[in-house]
């Protein structure tokens, strides 16, 4: 049931894509600003308790919800609510919408449709970035999205109970996003436990995608790259992500880039080519390949307890 709950979802969000930023993000913002409100007294220890009676409730409903559905009314009634938990933690149509957009203006040659899709997705003004800039942005927001949006999601999904794995992720994600990055300097201390959760959250997430790149693409380069280079790269998680991303790739990622009018310094991610156009349709097969990886492991699994 996992993995067909997780086959219609997808399908069901390719084709009907949900509109995270009305649909999901406003209750999420709602619940975080009324926590924020009763709790932040510029304490980290109270950000940590307003953290857990915020998101550990929704997951243990959800697991509630779930085992009762599950024993009492169908499977089939726990079927279908894997699915709309899953429609609502996944979404890589968050990501595939500016990823075809700035594909289809860099091989027309539109530069400037470029620069406006890759800045408005990354909240940065890109008016001088090159070709290859945004090209290398783009398969780096690519992988992160692909990951978080996706990956994390089916990996967290499998072991735990219904969907809790997927309401977790996402709550967790979220959080640290919205209370663990505010530039409101009375969040600093208060949303430090948000971004400490996230990270313990998706630790092995990640490095389990990171493996996963690694197998469906060149794995001597891309754990070469996890090895010497992840830990030049200043955020923690998305070093291991990018790097062995990069190496399985075959392109290099990083290096320096205009944003905002100003240049920005940053690490070189592996050690191929230079990142060219013709590399974002390898990101796209890289991704597909890593989905139908976790989808043959999963049916193996299913296999084995039919068997066993």
């Amino acid at each position: 049931m996992t993995l067909f709950s997780l086959v219609f979802a997808l399908l069901l969000e390719q084709f009907r894509p949900l509109n995270a930023a009305k649909v999901l993000y406003p209750p999420l913002e709602a619940l975080g600003d009324f926590f924020e409100s009763r709790f932040n007294d510029g304490q980290a220890r109270h950000g940590m308790i307003a953290w857990y009676l915020m998101v550990l409730p929704p997951v243990l409903l959800v697991a509630v919800v779930y085992f009762l559905l599950y024993s009492t009314l169908h499977p089939l009634a726990a079927f279908a609510f894997n699915i709309a938990v899953l429609y609502y933690t996944m979404g890589f149509r968050h990501v595939s919408h500016f990823f075809t957009g700035i594909h289809a203006a860099l091989r027309a040659g539109n530069l400037a449709t470029a620069r406006s899709l890759i800045g408005e997705w990354r909240g940065r003004l890109h008016d001088q970035s090159s070709s290859q800039e945004i090209t290398r942005l783009t398969i780096e927001k690519g992988i992160i999205g692909a990951h978080r949006q996706v990956f994390a999601i089916i990996i967290l999904f499998v072991p735990l109970v219904g969907p809790c794995g997927a309401l977790l992720y996402r709550m967790a994600e979220f959080y640290a996003r919205y209370w663990g990055k505010s530039n409101d300097a009375d969040m600093t201390e208060f949303g430090s436990f948000a971004r400490k959760a996230f990270y313990y959250i998706d630790w092995l997430p990640a490095r389990i995608t990171a493996i996963s790149f690694s197998i469906v693409g060149d794995f001597e380069d891309a754990i070469y790259c996890w090895r010497m280079q992840a830990e030049k790269w200043p955020e923690p998680t998305e070093s291991v992500l990018l790097a062995a991303g990069a190496g399985a790739l075959g392109v290099r990622l990083g290096q320096p880039i205009h944003e905002s009018g100003e240049i920005t310094e940053r690490p070189e991610l592996g050690t191929g080519d230079e990142a060219e156009v013709e590399y974002l349709q390898s990101f796209v097969g890289l991704v597909r390949r890593t989905l139908v990886l976790y989808f043959l492991v999963m049916l193996m699994m299913g296999i084995t307890r039919l068997v066993s």
